[in-house]
């Protein structure tokens, strides 16, 4: 069915075109156009009355969301639960993100990924597992006792999904370079996070296929003058990216400026590592038999460590203009277009064009979510 949206300022990926429309048809963007250029015999779907439009917001790292976390029921169900919370937030695609976990249930998070993008579950890309391929030394909450190190089984499980994108976190100096190439042949991007890798192993890892840095400078060796550490390589290095929690506790704004000014253009990533307590009222969760309280937007276990956070993509964008100065349609893209580009998305989402999928938010002049598109449907 083709439809319109009407009566708004569009923000297409890379520029704000005044008084325009958008057509679409089915799940696609179809046209374009100023408003006056609107055929009469388009079918409304939505009257944006002079507020923006913007690209999806695109996460990279969900954990939860609406009272569910995806390692306590990684199922359809729960998925569906997730992205429903996430959606309010102008969240149009995400990849559920499994804290470390055992193999069997890295196995059903898998397949309840597959289950809900073959059943057209909105919003789903695919799937994050965030372990159990990393480093005690830097655990976090994580469980250390469900760590291990690639074998050939891990190896099967983490080239697995056969629809959607998989994006891994390892601890780089635990496996080969040899590994790190392997996995990346298979389509899998390779995230690092968690780990006491050093600058040089780091660049070697990058060069074997290692492409972004999970929450940077949380749970990796640090920037100093004669070690530059992993934050160092992340930040020299041109060609990866870097996801970076905008939420004021996982670093100081200060730090956050700093990361965003001396990556390359699209090489800064914004993303929640959202746990359940983001759309939901109820504001505490159990992780590993860890009861985790979020107080005050701060998500922390019993050590007083961070456990993810009660941060939703829309106020990431907006504490993203605050922290890092840069401007709003700069950050929409940090949380849209940058990320399909990290996932190899960007030829279908990221922007409002012909051709790309019309998944898109509607935001008023203050920058918050009106209502959302995902694949031409009105969800919300």
């Amino acid at each position: 069915m083709i439809k319109s949206i009407i009566n708004g300022h569009v923000f297409n990926g890379e520029t704000l075109l005044k008084d325009h429309a958008v057509i679409i048809d089915g799940n696609k963007v179809l046209q374009v156009l100023p408003q006056e250029q609107l055929p009469e015999n388009i079918e409304v779907d939505f009257d944006l009355a002079g507020h923006y439009l913007v690209p999806g917001f695109i996460d990279l790292q969900v954990n939860g969301g609406g009272g569910v976390m995806f390692n306590n029921m990684p199922t359809v169900e729960g998925l569906r639960t997730i992205a429903n919370a996430h959606r309010q937030y102008g969240t149009t695609g995400f990849f559920p993100t499994l804290i470390t976990d055992s193999y069997d249930m890295m196995r059903q998070a898998i397949t309840a990924v597959t289950q809900a993008i073959e059943e057209g579950v909105p919003g789903i890309l695919g799937v994050h597992l965030e372990g159990p391929f990393l480093n005690p030394e830097r655990k976090g909450a994580h469980d250390e006792e469900k760590f291990c190190l690639i074998d050939e089984q891990g190896f099967e499980i983490i080239t697995s999904l056969k629809v959607g994108k998989t994006l891994i976190t390892i601890a780089p100096e635990l496996t080969t370079t040899t590994m790190i190439k392997r996995i990346g042949d298979k389509g899998v991007v390779i995230s690092a996070g968690h780990t006491g890798a050093d600058y040089d192993q780091t660049c070697e890892a990058l060069d074997a296929g290692l492409t972004g840095f999970t929450h940077l400078y949380n749970a990796m060796t640090p920037l100093q003058s004669r070690a530059p550490g992993m934050v160092g390589a992340a930040l020299n290095d041109e060609h990866s990216w870097f996801g970076i929690i905008a939420d004021g506790f996982h670093m100081h704004p200060a730090a956050f400026r700093v990361a965003v000014a001396a990556k390359q253009t699209g090489g800064a990533i914004l993303v929640t590592d959202a746990m359940s307590t983001v759309g939901a009222t109820e504001k505490s969760f159990v992780l590993d038999g860890e009861t985790i309280y979020a107080i005050d937007g701060r998500c922390t276990n019993a050590a007083g460590s961070l456990a993810g956070s009660d941060l939703d993509m829309n106020a990431a964008i907006k504490n993203a203009m605050k922290f890092a100065r840069v401007d709003w349609m700069e950050a929409v893209r940090m949380a849209s277009l940058y990320p399909a580009k990290a996932m190899g998305l960007d030829n279908q989402f990221g922007y409002i064009k012909p051709g790309y999928q019309a998944s898109l938010v509607s935001l008023d002049h203050q920058q918050n979510v009106i209502s959302t598109w995902i694949d031409g449907e009105h969800t919300w």
